[in-house]
């Protein structure tokens, strides 16, 4: 999108008006990084100390950042898309320090140090760091805490130990966190799951077998497949220690209506999920979420709708982790010339649902 304050296009006396004119005029390197100017008669955009030739003010549209600009059609001069080069790479460099830094810390490091360390703003570095991993560096945090509780308790490790190593200084606060981190407590999970009891049930759709699995918190799995054995193991790879319980005839009413929902969409699903997943992967699921029915988004819209448009390939993969079929509607991210790619529950089940939740024409 253009700025909300550059000139009506081919008013040559706005643009003359616009300080950002003057600073073009100057090539002054200090308005560098605070927009860029495009010209429509070459469709290229330059940063303003761009030794370019100079355009004819009335060719001249502004845009605050060079990503507007390639949204609107222009492409990089040649010297502009040799800057985009250095600086990515430099950027690059800032966020995987930070997340050493991170990793090695005890604590984690505020915001204001890290920019501090890249030499930016707290604003711009939270912003960089976002836009190359996906996600916020006190989420980045959050996640390595999650792994190392994860870890420690898996080998048996006390959750005392476990705490402090993880970075914790206080029981209260880990205990806090741990229902968030873990989906239960920390003893439990540091039994496998052995005091959760998730019920389930196994059933049949059009789609072949299905089965409908509720911990306390909501429905934590939805699996489609041809085998309702290879199911049921699925599901005990998921939760390995946790007491299963066939679903009773109440519970079995829940599984219909999944099943009603997959064979007739426009009936609609809403359940309590019990979602467990990285903060990454929540991001994405929540975003698929939002689809509406009988539309599609590509891998690269959900990217970019979550503020990481470079991390189409780290969607895919929390596509494929999503244990909640249909509920959480992976089936409806396609690639970006509209054709279907991988689905866990198979491409032509995918093919299926969207045919179905698609309005005739």
């Amino acid at each position: 999108m253009r700025s909300s304050r550059s000139p009506i296009p081919g008013d040559a006396a706005a643009v003359q008006a616009d300080p950002r004119w003057h600073a073009v005029l100057a090539r002054d390197p200090a308005a560098d990084g605070r927009f860029v100017y495009a010209v429509r008669t070459t469709g290229v955009y330059c940063r303003p100390s761009a030794s370019a030739r100079l355009p004819r003010p009335e060719n001249v549209e502004f845009f605050d950042s060079a990503e507007q600009a390639e949204a609107a059609g222009y492409r990089p001069s040649r010297r502009a898309a040799a800057d985009r080069g250095q600086v990515a790479a430099r950027r690059a460099q800032w966020v995987a320090e930070a997340c050493r830094r991170i990793d090695a810390a005890e604590q984690p490091p505020s915001l204001a140090e890290l920019a501090a360390a890249a030499g930016v703003s707290p604003y711009h570095f939270h912003r960089i760091f976002k836009a190359i991993t996906g996600l916020t560096p006190k989420a980045y945090a959050d996640a390595r805490r999650r792994r190392a509780v994860r870890a420690g308790l898996e080998k048996g490790a006390s959750v005392t130990e476990t705490l402090y190593a993880a970075g914790f200084n206080s029981n209260g606060r880990f205990y806090a966190a741990s229902d968030a981190l873990l989906g239960m407590t920390p003893s439990d999970y540091r039994a496998g799951g052995s005091n959760t009891a998730i019920r389930f049930a196994l059933g049949e759709c059009s789609l072949g077998s299905i089965l409908v699995a509720q911990s306390a918190r909501g429905v934590c799995a939805i699996l489609l497949g041809d085998d309702p054995d290879a199911l049921l193991r699925q599901l005990q790879d998921a939760f390995p220690r946790a007491e299963l319980v066939g679903g009773d005839a109440p519970f079995e009413r829940l599984v219909a209506l999944v099943v009603g929902f997959i064979e007739a969409p426009a009936l609609g699903l809403d359940l309590p999920l019990d979602v467990r997943g990285t903060a990454f992967q929540q991001r994405v699921w929540q975003a698929l979420r939002e689809i509406p029915l009988g539309s599609t988004a590509s891998y690269a819209d959900i990217a970019a709708r979550i503020g990481a448009p470079r991390a189409v390939r780290a969607v895919a993969r929390a596509c494929g982790a999503n244990r909640l079929a249909v509920a959480i509607p992976c089936h409806r991210v396609v690639r970006s010339d509209g054709q279907l790619s991988g689905y866990r529950w198979g491409v032509e089940r995918k093919r299926r649902l969207l045919e179905r939740e698609t309005p005739p024409s």
